[in-house]
């Protein structure tokens, strides 16, 4: 019988777009995941209109907003607490999933040595990895990532101290007390011992992800050699393309403003990285601000028009081409962007926005699973791709928007970011003073998961607790080196978190790159939630602006 939610709950704010609500009173694993998963079912389920994502993780329920759509956080707050109040604790109905591991060898490259440190051989270890029934209390860090707890403490090993900048797909790993599988290639940093070739998510299936929160999962030892999945069917190129990609630069991919409401089950909000830059690019064209664009990283791509087109380049600094402004392309002429001068990402839109079939309700490219975009991947020479039906075929006058409005720092300048410290009990105040007074450098590391810095610091003793993460969230790994997590984030990860970068300085670092020094500046939720109206109002200012320079068919929205 459902029962009534009398637990008390921590309610605090994450940053400026999130709030986090964690049971005030310890409760056992299987008891506390009941609680976490109603509560989040409850809160999906009450038709708040700010709330885009409810993430429910082993020890607490991150609810993802929209801090536009609010006039006071403090409602919120209150109703996210009425919703608890009522909610009601229903049992779970879970099922077992059996996966086949094959374990060690070149499949399982930690598995050695992490025998040595707990003084045990391979028959051993395997022996107890196989004995439990794994509990699922999370799906996130990448679609279809299931977090298990379970594992035998003799088996706990610490995470990584610097994490692997790619882990195979199919990976099982342990980091902590938990143990989990990589269902993609992706950035991790737990030990790998084996891997399975059970698909665990499919974008295309009414349920994409295989397991689910509250189901139990047992490995078992397999001999069969692993066997890559296949790959998807690639797209049918379009019968008449606008555009052919000659050249396609560097990391140059299909974008648009990613896919929100998906991240309980894996799935990064995604989409470009440099968001503001992007509805800049597409209003000056006519489209709608979320149509799908270009994306390009420090090398732009040369394309062949194959039929008129009006396009606009924003984002970095690309000399010797029509800037923050629209301008047009004659069918068979040839469009080559060039190295950026400052900045690190741009971006080129095409009135009528790039036309391929969404994904999960965004045509964004997340290439971790290969979702999005054309087939899931970056462009290549002698890629087709076509627009739907432009809004825009003439721009009136010879002028340009107010380069202020995207002035990006040059690559040796230090830059600002603001953010909010992170409440979180097992995070020493000194720690963020340490954050706020030491410069760091972005490294050539980095990429649309995160920027990776240099500079230190000393990270306290991590609990291992996985939890949810956001664009903005600030991590420190074992190895001390802060990472600073960009639009394609995993959903949840375990590392300590510092701070969360807000959301009006999210463009800005999507813009950073090897070279430039970041300094962090604590700021309150007020002014975080001001600063991202006054970057919408922009927006708005410019797309008003705009309605005498070109004539749209309908009205467009920032």
């Amino acid at each position: 019988m459902p029962m009534p939610a009398h637990d008390s709950l921590h309610v605090a704010p994450l940053g400026d777009t999130a709030v986090v609500l964690r049971p005030a009173h310890s409760q056992p694993a299987s008891e506390l995941l009941v609680r976490i998963r109603s509560l989040a079912d409850s809160i999906a389920g009450a038709g708040i209109s700010a709330v885009i994502d409810v993430v429910p993780s082993p020890d607490r329920v991150t609810v993802i907003y929209d801090p536009l759509q609010i006039t006071d956080i403090n409602e919120l707050l209150a109703t996210l607490s009425q919703v608890a109040d009522e909610s009601v604790t229903t049992p779970m109905a879970p099922r077992c999933h059996e996966v086949p591991v094959c374990y060690g060898g070149d499949e399982g490259p930690d598995l050695e040595a992490v025998c040595r440190q707990h003084a045990i051989d391979r028959k051993q270890f395997i022996e107890a990895h196989t004995a439990p029934e794994y509990l699922i209390t999370a799906i996130g860090f990448v679609p279809g990532f299931p977090y298990l707890t379970g594992l035998p403490e003799c088996l706990a090993t610490p995470r990584l101290a610097t994490p692997r900048t790619v882990v195979p797909a199919g990976s099982v790993g342990i980091g902590g007390g938990q143990t989990g599988i990589y269902p993609f290639a992706t950035p991790g940093g737990w030990h790998l011992l084996g891997r399975t070739s059970l698909p665990l998510f499919d974008p295309t299936a009414n349920q994409p992800n295989r397991f689910a929160v509250g189901d139990r999962v047992r490995f078992c030892s397999s001999n069969e050699p692993f066997v890559e999945p296949a790959a998807r069917g690639a797209s049918a190129p379009p019968s008449r393309p606008t555009f052919t990609i000659l050249e396609p630069g560097l990391m140059t991919s299909v974008q648009d403003l990613g896919r929100p409401g998906q991240r309980a089950a894996g799935v990064p909000s995604g989409g470009a990285a440099d968001s503001f830059s992007a509805r800049l690019a597409n209003l000056l064209v006519g489209n709608p601000a979320g149509a799908a664009l270009l994306e390009f990283s420090l090398v732009g791509p040369t394309l062949r028009f194959e039929t008129d087109a009006v396009v606009a380049l924003t984002g970095g600094t690309v000399p010797g081409l029509p800037a923050l402004r629209p301008f047009c392309i004659q069918a068979g002429e040839t469009l080559s962007i060039g190295h950026l001068t400052a900045g690190c990402r741009g971006y080129l839109a095409i009135a009528g926005g790039i036309d391929l079939p969404p994904v999960l309700k965004s045509r964004a490219t997340y290439l971790p699973a290969a979702l999005g975009g054309l087939d899931g991947r970056l462009l290549t020479p002698g890629d087709a791709l076509a627009t739907g039906r432009p809004l825009v075929t003439t721009v009136k006058g010879n002028w340009q928007l107010d380069p202020q409005l995207t002035a990006l720092p040059a690559s040796d300048t230090a830059c600002t970011l603001r953010y909010i410290p992170a409440a979180e009990p097992d995070i020493p105040h000194g720690l963020h003073l340490a954050l706020e007074q030491t410069p760091f450098g972005v490294t050539s590391r980095s990429d649309r998961m995160g920027l990776r810095l240099s500079g230190r610091l000393s990270p306290p003793a991590s609990t291992g607790v996985s939890r949810a993460v956001l664009p903005g969230t600030i991590q420190l790994p074992p190895d001390g080196h802060p990472i600073l997590l960009l639009t394609d984030a995993q959903t949840i990860g375990g590392y300590p978190v510092l701070g969360q970068v807000i959301a009006a300085d999210l463009p800005l670092a999507g813009q950073l790159r090897s070279g430039h020094t970041i300094r962090f500046e604590p700021t309150t939720l007020e002014t975080a939630h001001q600063l991202l109206r006054k970057q919408h109002d922009t927006l708005v200012t410019v797309q008003r602006g705009l309605a005498s320079c070109l004539e749209t068919k309908e009205r467009l929205s920032p």
